[in-house]
């Protein structure tokens, strides 16, 4: 068996990103920025003013009260063309151009209103309510990084800096490949030895969560003739990823059904719990990750292995999403396999956030697993840890709604 950190540096050796290509606002988001998005012009592209009110010069309501003259007005949208000379004013509203010549905005709840006269009863500091040319951001400006997954807020700034489509990678194309004669799709009713799949329709919604593109390939039985599904899917596949078929017994069925179209193995078995017998390697150029068949097994595979896989393909620079939280209660000493135990946020007595195990384990119990918000990560040889004893976590709630 090789180590966690030992198979996640061969997996990601053994894939590279892809390539890019052109995609309009509307379907943006998500999408891993491939090149920097840069400002097509300046915002607001002159000084404007950031209440409704009245343009002054703000050397005319140093001393309030004080009555000036309303020569015209600047809507948001519009502007008005003449300077503004001593004794003046001029209307204005959110985001309408000052005019030139001022240099303040007195806000209306400051003013009284007589025709054209305009009683200033508050005065106004040179610059007050006025947003200056480029505040937000200039034309040329690198605004947004590669490698950026795009959000909702990333979707409008673009918007703003006028840039009208982007260049993003390419979706990764993940076959996906249930193995085993006791398997059946959901839906379906179950035979006395068989059971429900649940793996291939979680990892796809996980792969679309991650921005690629899943291809579910079916079920295959336990035979070498079924397998040649998968590497026909590979093909066309930018991954392919097989469930099931890889635990004790099973391997040499996988490794010989795969084998007669060019299979490669670059590892087989890994110190960790769950997930030991975790397989990798190549069909011809297409990487293909080999996940054990317990759903539990399967999914945490998958977010330690699979997320960071494709987020190389992505070109993301987004990381897997760890920190450290206190224990709610003591954890005993760790064998030699590195543990992800399932678990809960709660709050203390005090009510800090810390991170509780469920107490049952069991890789088959894929309920705790929907309940956990985070997995507990356990170093092989790991020391007993007391209640309050910091520990490192992986975070399983990012939300899948980009704001």
């Amino acid at each position: 068996m090789i180590s966690v950190a030992e198979a996640l540096e061969r997996i990601l050796a053994g894939v590279t990103p892809l390539g890019v290509e052109q995609v309009g606002l509307d379907v943006a988001h998500g999408r891993v920025l491939a090149e920097p998005a840069i400002s097509r012009l300046t915002q607001p592209p002159m000084a404007v003013s950031s209440m409704d009110g009245y343009a002054v010069r703000a050397a005319d309501v140093a001393t309030v009260p004080v009555v000036l003259r309303r020569i015209g007005e600047a809507p948001a949208g519009g502007s008005y063309p003449h300077p503004v000379k001593p004794g003046e004013c001029v209307r204005i509203f959110t985001g309408g151009p000052v005019p030139e010549g001022a240099d303040a905005i007195v806000i209306q709840e400051d003013t009284d209103v007589d025709g054209e006269q305009i009683t200033i009863r508050e005065s106004s500091l040179s610059g007050r309510y006025i947003r200056p040319e480029g505040l937000d951001f200039s034309a040329g400006d690198e605004l947004i990084s590669a490698g950026r997954i795009l959000t909702a807020r990333d979707i409008g700034l673009c918007a703003a800096m006028n840039q009208p489509s982007l260049t993003v990678r390419v979706k990764p194309r993940v076959a996906i490949l249930s193995t085993g004669d006791e398997l059946v799709n959901p839906g379906e009713q179950p035979g006395p030895n068989q059971i429900v799949s649940s793996n291939g329709v979680a990892l796809a919604a996980l792969v679309r969560c991650l921005g690629g593109e899943p291809v579910n390939v079916g079920i295959a039985g336990d035979t070498e003739g079924a397998l040649d599904k998968a590497a026909q899917a590979a093909k066309s596949a930018d991954m392919l990823v097989t469930i099931g078929g890889a635990s004790v017994g099973d391997y040499d069925l996988v490794q010989s059904g795969l084998a007669r179209h060019g299979l490669e193995i670059g590892f087989y078995k890994i110190a960790m719990r769950p997930g030991k017998p975790l397989m990798f390697g190549h069909v011809g150029a297409t990487p293909m990750l080999g996940l054990p068949g317990n759903p539990v097994s399967a999914l945490v595979c998958a977010t330690i292995f699979l997320r960071p896989a494709l987020m190389k393909m992505l070109g993301a620079a987004e990381d897997i999403g760890e920190s450290t939280l206190p224990l709610a209660a003591a954890l005993p000493e760790n064998d030699q396999r590195q543990d992800y135990l399932r678990a809960r946020v709660e709050k203390n007595a005090d009510g800090e956030s810390v991170v509780r195990a469920f107490e049952k384990q069991d890789s088959s119990m894929l309920s705790r697993l929907a309940q956990a918000d985070m997995l507990i990560v356990r170093a092989p040889h790991a020391k007993a840890a007391e209640a309050g004893e910091s520990v490192r976590v992986i975070h399983l709630q990012a939300s899948a709604f980009r704001i």
